[in-house]
């Protein structure tokens, strides 16, 4: 957790007391995280309506839209992905103009004592926050449409459709039950504060608060407007007309003619020293937004970044470990002994999708870029070193709050944000969650034991895809609500169930979706409860806006995929697509190469003794015992708070979103995240208080209006401006892809002799 640095004078909201009129007492800000106490307010109005008609209209609304659009142009090439924040934006005019329109009358239901009215009064924070919600539902993707795709599009299967639509519907759900299970220790808890949520915070009250405005300054919303402007209006030279000051990299354009040179330099397929970039979706594209990131996991990230990217890949590469240097540096790709790109259909028998294992004796076995095959053994080391960390640092804290009552942990692990909620909202019953978690279980087995067995999947799969999402739900969880960094179970189901069921591309594929989706959606789900808990929400309200909006989204993400791949010729085949079309579904991709690495080559053939990467198996032991030096010196030297910053699943998992993260990302989300959470937070921090949040959701909100308004308006009617070099959206490094190695010839790569 981060620590209090230093007293400052608070704002207005900051010091504020809350009296509770009915019992007498106040209630004192004693939320022990400063960032929290510095953005949430302690006030609420537990009389405000909730659920209502312009909650389920705009809610089911958002939630149907941003599904059906995120899924159609999630097949296209030039991919497009509307934000929920765009939504929470939208809809605040729409609500106010519902609430100025809509008559007030009682509306009677036919054949029940219930009655709702249209417009109960003027519309509140706490509406929009479950529209919001609902929005981020529709938002968030699914998953398992992937799963629907590489079968009916890549491997061009035949499946039932309600095997797959109980596979998406079930994949989401499943969340739920470890959610319930863990939400007294990830959401009551105030140490568990979820950095992401305060974005979400700060810029709610910007849009419903009233805000005097200080001589010579500007309100919040004011400074909100000013810097989305900006960013909408900035966004049209990175998003359109030069497209390459996105990534700039300055020593390609000194040493045009070096490979070394341009590996080093290069910030889209090298180390990106002295690469740079001027655009927001540089900085927050692929790591989210610095600025909703704590100071301390900004640097222990770039700690981590430093020593892997510029410390210990240029050794192995140029070392030349595992024939590094007949591949590139840094690549996701896979290749066969010779340095060419790998024959997949080679080795792959058609008939029983399987692998032809004469065939691969005969070829070759599967080669990946010396960074991607480290990205695995780092990937290993995060896990282990997740779980050694919350055991050391946060265990004796688990244990207590586990073994006490709930009333007695509640009260002493509370602060004056659980006091609100307990005592004006009733709380989910816990049998909810209970019942919800036993039927999708049931669901999930009928889905992959049903239908003829088409997803490959056992019901002794789908159970232990519960206990390893269950498993890792709580450290997993503690790390995403104190740092903003979420470490990911894929590759680690993926190799269990590669070694378990080898062969079956489709049973590894519903594996990883069941164990590591249903970890994700139970932190998702969580995270929402926060950010309600935040705004004093009712729990109840809460769990059946998520509940819905799942349901909803899901069934509208099936829909659509399931039109599309039952419409549109030859989707997703660039080999028989005419030349043009945007159905390229490059997302889908890259899943279905993983599905043919871990399902059909299998981790054996790749990790194990018949592969060529068995010593990252050493990653999951150092990754465990990283964490000891770290909590043993925390413990010798109590007084060194900064020690206890030092964060070992954070730092060794710096580069897990590597590819397809690249570095000039890294370097600019690391700059703008330190400047602003470490200098600003230090030496401003009353304007740090104020406006951080609110600049992070601007500049998100501008570049997604833009990017929307240049997709709609010119990108999809396949305009593209003048043609110049700075069209790009590229670094204008492409030698830094090539090999090094003497004799491997490579199209556009010079040709190096031994």
């Amino acid at each position: 957790m981060a620590e209090p640095q230093g007293d400052i004078q608070l704002m207005p909201w900051e010091a504020q007391t809350l009296k509770i009129e009915d019992k007498g007492d106040e209630e004192v800000n004693d939320c022990p995280i400063e960032e929290v106490r510095l953005t949430v307010p302690i006030t609420d109005d537990p009389t405000e309506p909730v659920m209502t008609f312009r909650t389920w209209v705009l809610g089911v609304s958002t939630c149907v839209i941003l599904s059906f659009v995120n899924q159609f142009f999630g097949y296209r090439s030039n991919q497009l992905s509307i934000s929920s924040v765009s939504a929470q934006i939208v809809t605040l005019p729409i609500g106010r103009f519902m609430a100025a329109t809509l008559p007030e009358k009682q509306i009677k239901v036919p054949l029940t004592k219930w009655s709702f009215s249209m417009n109960p009064g003027p519309f509140n924070l706490k509406e929009h926050v479950l529209i919001t919600m609902f929005a981020n539902a529709g938002a968030g993707g699914v998953y398992a449409v992937g799963i629907l795709t590489i079968v009916k599009a890549f491997y061009k299967r035949s499946l039932h459709p309600g095997a797959g639509y109980l596979l998406v519907q079930t994949t989401q759900l499943l969340g739920y039950g470890w959610a319930g299970l863990f939400r007294k220790y990830l959401v009551d808890s105030p140490y568990m504060w979820w950095p992401s949520n305060l974005v979400q915070v700060s810029l709610f009250r910007t849009l419903h608060e009233n805000e005097k405005r200080s001589k010579g300054g500007v309100t919040r919303l004011q400074f909100f407007l000013i810097v989305f402007v900006s960013s909408f209006a900035y966004y049209l030279v990175p998003g359109y007309l030069f497209q390459s000051i996105s990534y700039i990299s300055i020593v390609c354009y000194i040493w045009k003619n070096s490979i070394t040179a341009q590996q080093i330099g290069s910030g889209v397929r090298g180390l990106g020293l002295g690469s740079f970039g001027l655009d927001w979706g540089t900085v927050a594209g692929f790591l989210g937004s610095p600025l909703a990131t704590p100071g301390f996991a900004i640097i222990n990230i770039l700690v981590g970044f430093v020593l892997i990217v510029y410390v210990m890949l240029p050794i192995v590469y140029y070392t030349n470990a595992y024939d590094a240097k007949k591949f590139p540096i840094i690549s996701s790709h896979t290749f066969d002994s010779t340095g060419q790109s790998y024959n997949i259909t080679r080795i792959l028998n058609q008939k029983t999708f399987s692998i032809d294992l004469a065939e691969y004796e005969g070829y070759s076995k599967i080669y990946l870029s010396v960074f991607f095959s480290f990205t695995y053994g780092i990937s290993f080391a995060t896990l282990t070193a997740a779980i050694s960390h919350v055991v050391l640092f946060h265990g004796k804290t688990i244990w207590q709050m586990w073994s006490k009552t709930r009333a007695a942990s509640g009260d002493q692990f509370g602060d004056v944000h659980t006091r609100l909620m307990k005592k004006n909202y009733k709380i989910v019953p816990q049998w909810w969650f209970h019942l919800t978690l036993i039927i999708v279980v049931a669901l999930s087995i009928f889905a992959c034991e049903g239908f003829n067995n088409q997803l490959q999947l056992t019901w002794w799969g789908v159970l232990l895809c519960c206990a390893i999402a269950l498993f890792f739900t709580l450290p997993i969880g503690i790390i995403t609500a104190t740092t903003n960094q979420q470490p990911g179970l894929n590759v680690i189901t993926e190799m269990i169930i590669g070694y378990m069921s080898p062969g079956k591309p489709l049973a590894n594929v519903v594996f990883k979706t069941y164990g590591y989706i249903s970890m994700t959606q139970a932190l998702t789900f969580l995270s929402d409860f926060k950010l309600g808990h935040y705004m004093k929400v009712p729990p109840r309200s809460m769990f059946l806006v998520q509940l819905v909006g799942t349901l909803i989204a899901s069934t509208v993400y099936f829909g659509t995929a399931w039109w599309l791949l039952t419409s549109v010729d030859y989707i997703c085949d660039t080999a028989l697509l005419p030349e043009g079309s945007p159905w390229t579904c490059p997302g889908d991709d890259v899943f279905y190469n993983a599905s043919i690495i871990w399902g059909v080559v299998g981790p054996l053939r790749m990790f194990g003794k018949l592969g060529v990467y068995s010593e990252m198996n050493w990653f999951f032991l150092v990754g465990l015992l990283a964490p000891v030096p770290v909590w043993f010196l925390s413990r010798k030297f109590p007084n060194q708070k900064w020690i206890r910053l030092i964060h070992m699943p954070i730092l060794i998992g710096a580069t897990g979103n590597m590819p397809p993260t690249r570095a000039v990302n890294y370097v600019m989300w690391g700059a703008v995240g330190a400047f602003f959470n470490i200098y600003i937070y230090r030496k401003y921090k009353k304007w740090w208080a104020k406006h951080t949040y609110i600049l992070s959701a601007a500049l998100d909100a501008g570049v997604a209006f833009m990017a929307i308004l240049l997709f709609f308006a010119v990108q999809s009617k396949d305009i593209i401006g003048v043609d110049w070099w700075g069209l790009d959206q590229d670094d204008h490094c492409p030698l830094a892809s090539c090999p090094t190695a003497p004799g491997v010839k490579i199209e556009g790569c010079p040709n190096i002799q031994g």
